[in-house]
């Protein structure tokens, strides 16, 4: 896995041709993964690594990009905005997302 991407897309591909190719939605308490129509607490997940991404000429344009792998096997990734416009999780969420 690439210590860095220059964009979010770029990152994406790459990381679905390596068998991240689950598409996960960040929830209060865990990820959901509509295709397969389930949902991960956050005690089922791993975050391999993350990748920020920061707009160049719009602030509102910040993400970060988790690499995820579940208990049950499933890889995936999910993009989430960052800063004053990330939305209400539970406090096991936040750590388990905390960019360290």
């Amino acid at each position: 896995m690439r210590n860095s991407y220059e964009s979010l897309s770029k990152a994406i591909s790459d990381l679905k041709e390596k068998g991240y190719n689950r598409d996960f939605n960040l929830l209060e308490t865990g990820v959901e993964d509509k295709a397969a129509k389930k949902i991960h607490n956050h005690d089922e997940l791993n975050v391999v690594k993350f990748y920020r991404f920061e707009g160049k000429t719009n602030p509102g344009d910040n993400s970060v990009l988790y690499v995820i792998e579940t208990k049950s096997g499933e890889k995936g990734l999910l993009v989430d905005a960052y800063g004053a416009y990330s939305g209400n999780i539970s406090k096991e969420m936040i750590e388990k997302l905390k960019i360290h």
